[in-house]
């Protein structure tokens, strides 16, 4: 499907669905889940989140990518967040920049490249924490995936880095919620700067203060959430990755891992703390070593049952990512991992297993499939 027939399809999937849910749950069986979720938060239709903005379509966490996704008809657009040597908080994938920037083409920052190990794993890269704010902005973005899009490649070097400000300003200014993610906290504490305050005071700058505003926190691991529990009424989400465990559990010598989060016990102690998960897509719909889609778990009714929201992670529309039964095209053709599958039709399966919410790398495609699904 066409950009231009994705924006159109979003446009009219922005009429209120009024009875339509009920109706479905009532068709689907969905209807057994708890409404409790839904009506938290405040809509009778899941969210669409575009991820890192429009992702398939400009380079990610820029400016230009967190404004089409809004053309697009997201709900929330998503940054991830680390800081700046200044302190500064910045959206960006992670802390080390070669991949998504065109630092390495910056001679002037050459002595920065280092070797330092976040989360566990040794990068030799440049970070952003070694940069002021004011130097990381001499910076361009690129393409993170660009042999698979090259379409969004062909903006590379457009955009600066974004703030933090600059992504809530756009939200603000356009009404629509915000999701940042706290990338690497338990790295960011420990070299003196830590995220949490300076989001907390960005987010109340503007008016992103409490549980009745569009925004959310997320993050991979759990123990900064439980601090922020403790400070803000602002709605937390508790990410599970689809294997490992949060390396805040790694940092304290916990045994625990993700999969031990999902279970019911897990999900109950979650419940303490976070008003939802964002679990990987394969926590809901899984695969086996081939690809091929398996069963769907019971995940989000055991979410439900433990009153939390389920907002799965990320729809991409490249076959590289999609379940072998979702894909389209050639095998054999070298362009099939590039080609586009039926992502349209994943969406549409994960709104019927009754999520609350979607992550999306294309929020037109999202948002039109959920006007297909609810009518």
């Amino acid at each position: 499907m066409s950009l231009s027939r994705r924006l159109l399809a979003g446009g009219l999937a922005l009429v209120t669905a009024g009875t339509a849910y009920a109706a479905f749950a009532s068709s689907s069986g969905a209807a057994s889940a708890p409404a409790a979720p839904q009506a938290r938060q405040g809509a009778r239709l899941p969210i669409v989140i575009a991820h890192r903005g429009a992702s398939e379509y400009r380079p990610e966490e820029s400016k230009s990518a967190y404004e089409l996704a809004i053309e697009m008809g997201a709900d929330y657009i998503e940054p991830d967040i680390v800081t700046t040597k200044d302190h500064v908080l910045v959206a960006r994938h992670d802390n080390w920049l070669n991949d998504t920037t065109d630092v390495a083409n910056h001679p002037e920052f050459a002595s920065l490249k280092k070797t330092k190990t976040i989360d566990g794993v040794a990068h030799t890269d440049w970070f952003t924490e070694d940069f002021t704010y004011a130097q990381l902005r001499t910076l361009r973005l690129k393409e993170r995936l660009p042999d698979l899009r090259q379409g969004s490649s062909a903006f590379d070097g457009t955009d600066p880095v974004a703030s933090l400000d600059e992504v809530l300003q756009i939200a603000k200014d356009h009404h629509v919620g915000v999701y940042p993610e706290t990338k690497h906290p338990t790295y960011f504490r420990s070299i003196g700067l830590p995220l949490e305050d300076e989001l907390l005071k960005d987010l109340a700058q503007y008016g992103f203060k409490g549980r009745n505003d569009k925004v959310f926190i997320q993050s991979f691991e759990t123990s900064n959430l439980r601090a922020l529990h403790k400070r803000t009424s602002i709605k937390l989400i508790q990410l599970i990755d689809t294997q490992g465990a949060p390396y805040d559990f790694v940092a304290n010598h916990d045994p625990r891992t993700y999969s031990d989060l999902v279970t019911p016990a897990g999900l109950k102690g979650i419940a303490q703390y976070a008003y939802g998960i964002g679990p990987g897509l394969t926590r809901i719909i899984p695969v086996d070593a081939s690809s091929h889609a398996l069963p769907p778990t019971t995940l989000v009714a055991d979410a439900h049952h433990a009153g939390l929201a389920v907002h799965p992670w990320t729809v991409r529309p490249e076959n590289s990512f999609l379940p072998v039964e979702y894909q389209e095209g050639n095998p054999g053709s070298p362009s099939f991992p590039k080609a586009e599958g039926d992502a349209s039709r994943l969406l549409a399966d994960f709104y019927k297993l009754g999520v609350d919410g979607i992550f999306s790398d294309d929020s037109a495609l999202a948002v039109s499939t959920r006007h297909r699904v609810f009518g």
